[in-house]
């Protein structure tokens, strides 16, 4: 049996030892940390005149995520606005988060009572996290309950306003207009109220009221 002194005496020993354990030990890391750190240094040194390197290095990373058969609501001030369908989804997260639908799109938009204002298809759009917008491209097309519909290449959505514009050429059908706006058109989600940049074609104007150019 080994006594309690035996114990102390023995972490005794161990206690003088330990010392020349670790005087050891870093002296074994320091040879083996020596090389090393010559070798980095030698390999930052090579590269740092190396352009290429360089920007392969501190390049900016981009963080991509994909979402397929999409069916998202949008929501402003605690109210739901639109409901978004798309087959395909792209989240990119660069300096500027960004969302992209390359496949299609198709947008329901909602008024206060939730009913149904108008509805837009597009073959790509994108929308800037930072600016509340969406940006529409190719084939654009937009239609309201009355059934006036708005075809342009080219379509911005702002979601704080709740309205489109373009300043490309659009065409405005309807059952009493057909309308085309050389330089583009301003109006809200209905479609009621816009401002024709530049109109040219048939179409009424009520009694009190003037087209806008």
């Amino acid at each position: 049996m080994t006594r309690f002194s035996n114990y102390i005496e023995l972490l005794l020993r161990r206690s003088v030892h330990l010392p020349v354990r670790c005087s050891a030990l870093l002296a074994y890391r320091a040879l083996y940390l020596v090389p090393c750190t010559l070798c980095l240094l030698a390999l930052i040194s090579s590269c740092e005149n190396d352009p290429k390197v360089i920007d392969e290095l501190t390049k900016p990373v981009e963080l991509k995520e994909e979402a397929r058969i999409v069916e998202s609501y949008l929501s402003q001030g605690g109210k739901i606005k639109a409901k978004l369908i798309a087959p395909l989804m792209y989240r990119h997260q660069r300096d500027t988060i960004m969302t992209e639908f390359p496949n299609t799109l198709h947008v329901e938009f909602y008024g206060d009572s939730l009913k149904t204002e108008s509805w837009l298809f597009a073959r790509y759009g994108i929308y800037y996290d930072n600016l509340n917008k969406v940006f529409l491209r190719d084939s654009v097309v937009v239609i309201n309950l009355e059934g006036d519909t708005l075809r342009c290449p080219e379509l911005w959505w702002d979601q704080n306003a709740g309205k489109f514009y373009t300043d490309k050429p659009s065409r405005l059908d309807g059952k009493d207009k057909h309308i085309h706006c050389r330089d583009g058109i301003d109006g809200p989600q209905d479609l009621k109220g816009f401002i024709c940049h530049y109109p040219t074609g048939p179409f009424n104007v009520k009694e009190g009221q003037m087209p806008h150019d």
